[in-house]
């Protein structure tokens, strides 16, 4: 009797509503569906029938995994619940051979993101053992919460949500005419992007300067290993979220959870402190540098701009601007030169993890923990690239040298190569056990290195997608990697306050001579462990010349 006045009630107000086309589609599915109920009865399977568990799941999962690419990765996490739900009712109706073949046709399913639960409701052979395991009484008694997104435009924010407001008022006026005009006009009037991002032009006294840093790199490999300069921030009292350090290693730049930004010039440091009077054009500008009457005696110059922590920064390739990323969900783009903010980028809906520019400037890529990553150019305040898919946080992003695509790292334990040009996922890496937090790309392009939570550092082959040389590289979160500028070493850096260096060039060529034996993996062989005295790395960077940078704030 509940339903058939919740029914008549939702009638009247849709006719009150004038929604007139919506209220003859309810009616009809309600004579639609009291006429086919008898038959559908008559032919449906027992209700004791375990039959009936195997084939809904199944047509579930394959209508998932036929979706569209855009729409499936949100749909593959209604199978989970699916699966599980449909596992234990087969158990506790005591169909436990049913139940067995069940889990065991569909567990790989699951068993990337749900190992832990896998392997513990693996031995629930009876009711009695549902009741009696912790985990089975949480997910028989609890719900799954499952967050789908709902469709946006490409460049989401506010046209976005405009187009789809208007989309959804144009279906209630039914399909007429004028409908159809103003979907013809809506879909015109989508933002579109260039299909190419062109690449900016290097001036000539910028390509004399990275001639000779060539002329006098050091040649590194597993027995010339390189000079290692660290930055040691002290007394930052837990206040230093990240810190980064310019090419040629004349500036490091520290995030702070305060919200502000400071840069150290390292060939001022030592120096006689200058007087405030002397400062000049080091004074505040527009608001965003804010400098004090003390600031004369502080070794840094302050940025202030960003309204909550900031978690990443970043030089552009040769020092002359400065990006950092804030819980704010901003970036801000400041220049070195001038010591100001000259843009506040506005576009990601949660916390920026992190920020990078690409090889050449320009350009940069942001990771948030919306699930996105999003590419960006100087001269514009929206982005140019959305890229989406991660199930979880993208916590790291990385260009690859050739400034065609870019790598990201997530909290799903996956990372991700996409194309800049289209925006497109076109290879994912999976093998991590937990969160990804930092990436590098070999010199020459082919390969990625990726280090996670666990202190897990692997090594990929990017035209293959494999795995070529995985190893427990530290103790505890992997923050930071760097190859030398040829390619034949990989630095880490870590929460567990060391430095080590990796042999690539013998593990890769290797690898090249056993490219006829199937699923072959090397691992790196670790040439030197450098210990901090009690310093977890934030980063590390090698210089045009091969010299190792690296910094850390003092724990004690």
């Amino acid at each position: 009797m509940e339903d058939e006045e919740m029914e008549r009630k939702v009638q009247q107000y849709l006719h009150r509503k004038g929604f007139r086309l919506t209220e003859l589609a309810l009616q009809e599915e309600r004579n639609r569906l009291s006429t086919t109920s008898l038959s559908d009865v008559s032919l449906s399977r027992p209700d004791n029938d375990p039959a009936r568990y195997y084939d809904g799941y199944n047509k579930l999962r394959t209508w998932a995994y036929n979706s569209l690419d855009q729409y499936k990765h949100e749909l593959l996490r209604v199978l989970y619940p699916a699966f599980i739900h449909c596992f234990m009712d087969l158990v506790s109706e005591g169909h436990t051979l049913e139940a067995r073949q069940f889990f065991l046709k569909f567990r790989e399913d699951h068993e990337l993101m749900h190992s832990r639960d896998l392997q513990k409701l693996e031995g629930t052979l009876s009711p009695l053992h549902l009741e009696e395991m912790d985990l089975a009484r949480s997910l028989r008694q609890n719900k799954f919460r499952i967050k789908l997104c709902e469709k946006k435009s490409s460049e989401g924010g506010k046209q976005g949500g405009s187009l789809n407001k208007k989309l959804k008022k144009d279906k209630l006026v039914g399909p007429t005419g004028k409908n159809t005009k103003s979907e013809t006009s809506m879909v015109s009037a989508a933002p579109r992007v260039k299909p190419e991002l062109t690449l900016p032009a290097t001036p000539v006294e910028v390509e004399q300067s990275i001639l000779e840093d060539l002329r006098n790199r050091a040649q590194l490999n597993n027995l010339a290993l390189p000079s290692v300069s660290f930055y040691t921030f002290l007394n930052t009292h837990n206040g230093l979220n990240c810190s980064s350090i310019s090419n040629d290693g004349s500036l490091v730049v520290g995030g702070f959870s305060d919200s502000s930004v400071k840069v150290w010039d390292m060939a001022k440091i030592g120096q006689p402190a200058k007087t405030p009077s002397s400062q000049g054009e080091n004074g505040s500008s527009q608001g965003e540098h804010l400098s004090s009457t003390s600031e004369g005696k502080k070794p840094y110059t302050l940025f202030q701009g960003h309204s909550g922590p900031v978690y990443s920064a970043a030089f552009s390739p040769f020092g002359d601007f400065l990006l950092s990323s804030s819980s704010d969900s901003t970036i801000r783009l400041w220049s070195t030169k001038l010591n100001a903010n000259l843009v506040c980028y506005k576009g990601h809906n949660y916390p920026v993890w992190d920020v990078q520019f690409s090889p050449v400037g320009h350009y940069f890529a942001s990771a948030s923990h919306d699930r996105t990553a999003r590419i960006w150019s100087m001269d514009k305040i929206q982005p140019l690239r959305i890229m989406a898919g991660h199930l979880a946080d993208v916590d790291c992003v990385q260009w690859h040298v050739n400034c065609n695509y870019i790598a990201t790292g997530s909290s799903d334990k996956t990372v991700r190569l996409w194309d800049v040009q289209t925006g497109e996922c076109i290879r994912m890496f999976i093998g991590h056990r937990s969160m990804v937090l930092s990436l590098a790309m070999s010199p020459d392009g082919r390969y990625m290195a990726s280090g996670d939570e666990d202190g897990t550092i692997m090594m990929w082959d990017l035209s293959t997608g494999r795995c070529v040389s995985p190893l427990a590289g530290h103790n505890s979160c992997v923050w930071s990697l760097a190859f030398s500028c040829e390619g034949a070493l990989l630095a880490s850096g870590s929460a567990d306050c060391t430095v080590k260096l990796w042999d690539v060039a013998s593990s890769t060529k290797a690898l090249k001579m056993d490219d006829t034996k199937a699923g072959s993996t090397n691992r790196l062989r670790l040439l030197k462990a450098l210990p901090t005295k009690s310093t977890p790395v934030y980063n590390l960077r090698f210089s045009r010349r091969n010299l190792l940078f690296a910094s850390g704030a003092l724990s004690l």
